[in-house]
């Protein structure tokens, strides 16, 4: 896939993919399509790497109830995909309900023949 344009129903599969795995905590599925150098700025400013977020979904920290999204911009840079999304999500974390709307970041990068989230940012809107 290097050097390749991708079609925007391409990025938009894998965002698909991507947010399907996040709703049902398929770990197996997230470690496929996270890099295993990711880096993650949460809300909070946290930065939680791809081993943090898998352990949080493994445990049921983490349960995504709903994801409403749409996605704002997909710019392919070289090998890389810059995609902002907006989205509306309702689930629990540590047993505490939340709700709110979020701006995702997500950079995704060509790695052989396949697409891996190497960066992202969400911020409350």
């Amino acid at each position: 896939m290097d050097s390749i344009l991708l079609s925007k129903q391409k990025i938009l599969d894998i965002e698909n993919q991507l947010l399907e795995a996040m709703k049902k905590s398929d770990v197996e599925i997230l470690d496929q399509l996270l890099h295993d150098d990711l880096r993650f700025v949460l809300p909070s400013g946290d930065v939680i790497t791809k081993q943090m977020d898998l352990e949080t979904h493994q445990s049921g920290n983490l349960v995504l109830e709903e994801i409403i999204s749409s996605i704002d911009s997909i710019t392919q840079i070289d090998e890389n995909v810059v995609v902002t999304l907006s989205s509306k999500i309702t689930g629990k974390m540590s047993e505490q309900h939340f709700e709110g709307n979020f701006r995702y970041l997500r950079v995704w990068k060509i790695v052989g023949d396949q697409l891996k989230v190497i960066a992202g940012s969400c911020v409350a809107i």
